[in-house]
C-alpha cells in the first residue's frame, strides 16, 4: 500500500526494531560502487503492528543501471484482509497471482536484499511491517543500512529563503520533479521501479553537492 496516497505516512521509528546496518554505516567506497536494493510493498493498512503484507517488490540498482530483468515480485499467501485497501493496490482475495506463504517469501526477499543498501521512498514503513513479519516467522531481518529517497531528494535542494522545503516529499513528487514514467503505479514492483528511476536522479545531484562516498550518502538519507 502507499500511505502516502491516503493519508501522511508515520515516520515510523526503526530504532530497536530494525538492525540499521551497523557492519555497512561507514566507507569511502563511491557512489558507483555501492550496490542498492530498491524495494516496496504493497499491505492491508498503515499499521505494521496489525496489518500484512499482500505483495513485495524490488530491484537491483548500481552505478545508476536499473537491472529490470532480475526483479522480485512477490504475491502472498494471506488470511487478514482488508477491502478498503482494494481500490489503492487492487489486490485482491483471490487474484491471478501465484501467491508464496510469507515465510518463504521473507527469505526469498532477505536472500535478494544480500549485501546491498536498502531504499525505498517513506522507507521506514516498509522496514517496520517487514520487521514485524520477520519477527513472526523466525526471519533474522539482515543487517543492512535503509535509505530514504524522500530524505535524500530534500539534500538535493538548495538551501534559500526562496524555497519552502516541504515536510513530505510523495513518490508523486519525485515523479513530477524528474518527468518519470508512472506506469504501474500502486504494484509493489512498479512503486519500486519509479523509485529505483528517481533514486538515479538523486545519486547524480547528491554527486554534484559533494556526496560522493558511502559514508556521506548514509548520514544523508539513513534512517533508523
Amino acid at each position: 500500500m502507499s500511505p502516502e496516497e491516503t493519508r501522511p505516512k508515520r515516520a515510523w521509528n526503526l530504532k530497536g526494531l530494525w538492525p540499521g546496518g551497523q557492519k555497512a554505516a561507514t566507507g569511502n567506497d563511491p557512489l558507483g560502487q555501492i550496490p542498492f536494493v530498491v524495494l516496496d510493498t504493497e499491505t492491508t493498512g498503515l499499521n505494521p503492528e496489525r496489518d500484512r503484507i499482500l505483495s513485495i517488490g524490488a530491484l537491483r540498482l548500481q552505478d545508476g543501471r536499473i537491472q529490470v530483468r532480475e526483479a522480485l515480485e512477490l504475491y502472498l499467501q494471506q488470511e487478514h484482509f482488508n477491502s478498503d485497501s482494494v481500490p489503492i493496490h487492487g489486490i485482491l482475495r483471490e487474484d491471478i497471482h501465484a501467491r508464496v506463504p510469507e515465510a518463504e517469501a521473507l527469505r526469498q526477499l532477505v536472500a535478494y536484499i544480500g549485501d546491498a543498501v536498502i531504499v525505498g521512498h517513506h522507507i521506514s514503513f516498509d522496514m517496520a511491517v517487514l520487521h514485524r513479519a520477520m519477527m513472526r516467522h523466525g526471519v533474522k531481518p539482515p543487517d543492512n543500512p535503509c535509505l530514504d529517497t524522500g530524505l535524500l531528494y530534500r539534500k538535493t535542494l538548495l538551501k534559500t529563503p526562496l524555497l519552502r522545503k516541504k515536510e513530505i516529499y510523495t513518490l508523486d513528487d519525485l515523479a513530477r520533479r524528474f518527468d518519470l514514467p508512472c506506469t504501474d503505479r500502486h504494484t509493489a514492483l512498479g512503486d519500486a521501479f519509479l523509485t529505483a528511476m528517481a533514486l538515479a536522479h538523486i545519486l547524480d545531484l547528491l554527486r554534484a553537492k559533494g556526496i560522493v562516498t558511502r559514508k556521506q550518502l548514509l548520514r544523508a538519507g539513513k534512517v533508523g
